[in-house]
């Protein structure tokens, strides 16, 4: 008789500079998928944050309950000792602004310390898979906003995987922003075509949407020095 498959331990890191948020995550995700390490900020200051030892970890659960300029300096601080770590942001509220901002500081979730509660054990595991947990409406005017600028047009130089080039035009026309009949139109094939085309991306990058890839992408060629 086959033993079942042992399920992967998802190894979390919790930082906040209260207590109370600490032991509440820790509450929130008290669950044998996650192994949880906590560490209490001692201090706010954005230079402090800046070269703070982090435990190493592949997800973080950031408690951005400080100046953004200090959340930042964190967030950077993490993903310089680890490019490869995910971080979820928590705060009491976020505006457009600075969504965007965290955004491109390389955050895969944003969530509110009410929405925590119920969607944090469900945002990490589909982070860890390389998603992203953000807002519906936060997404689409981040990507909108990438699309309206030169940064956008840039995008399809700087991306990169393992693709044909019939999948890389398609890439192409998608951080464009343009609709699969326009990419059929501008390459000479069936609207059904396109369709396997961006499946097939969307399964090569590891994301369910096409506003997460064009996020995914952007991210990519930020973090390229």
């Amino acid at each position: 008789m086959k033993k079942a498959a042992k399920k992967s331990v998802l190894q979390v890191c919790l930082l906040s500079p209260h207590p109370l948020v600490l032991s509440e995550f820790e509450r929130v995700l008290k669950n044998p998928a996650f192994k949880l390490v906590s560490k209490q900020l001692e201090s706010t200051l954005g230079p402090d944050l800046r070269h703070l030892e982090v435990p190493k970890a592949a997800l973080y659960v950031v408690d951005a309950h400080v100046a953004r300029p200090a959340a930042g300096a964190l967030l950077s601080n993490i993903l310089e000792r680890n490019a490869e770590a995910r971080i979820i942001v928590v705060a009491e509220k976020f505006d457009s602004g600075e969504s965007y901002s965290l955004l491109q500081m390389g955050a895969k979730g944003l969530l509110t310390y009410e929405e925590a509660r119920e969607q944090l054990p469900r945002a990490l595991p589909l982070v860890a898979a390389g998603g992203f947990w953000v807002p519906r409406a936060v997404l689409s005017g981040f990507v909108d906003s990438i699309l309206g600028g030169s940064q956008g047009r840039r995008l399809r130089a700087d991306t990169s995987a393992d693709l044909s080039r019939r999948e890389q035009e398609v890439l192409n026309f998608l951080l464009e922003n343009l609709a699969n009949k326009e990419i059929g139109n501008k390459l000479n094939i069936s609207e059904r075509t396109v369709k396997f085309h961006v499946s097939n991306l969307l399964s090569k990058f590891g994301v369910r949407r096409r506003a997460d890839l064009i996020l995914l992408c952007y991210q990519k060629r930020s973090a390229t020095p």
